[in-house]
């Protein structure tokens, strides 16, 4: 049986956040996407869990790259089988970026 596979729209926002990351980054970035969140985007794992406290209207949140560095918000709306990807930010010990704003932890 084949998975269905969840359709990825990403906010007009994702454009900003990326300019502030380095771009040898960008493959990393978009392969974790397509890994993480066409298949099963709801289901939690060590990486991947529900935000505590929405951000940029998103509900979960994905970490990965060099000392799980970059984050990746999103929301699922299982009906429509779509994954909206909200925000990409970089963490730099205890700061979080996406793109010129901080967001405090």
């Amino acid at each position: 049986m084949k998975t269905q596979l969840f359709e990825l729209i990403y906010a007009p926002l994702i454009k900003r956040h990326l300019k502030t990351i380095e771009s040898k980054y960008y493959s990393l970035i978009q392969e974790t996407i397509e890994e993480q969140l066409q298949i099963e985007p709801e289901v939690e794992t060590h990486n991947r869990k529900p935000l505590k406290r929405p951000l940029f209207g998103a509900t979960w949140e994905i970490r990965f790259g060099p000392n799980n560095r970059f984050r990746v918000l999103y929301k699922v709306n299982p009906d429509e089988q779509q994954v909206y990807v909200l925000a990409i930010g970089e963490k730099e010990g205890e700061r979080l970026w996406f793109g010129a704003e901080e967001i405090k932890l």
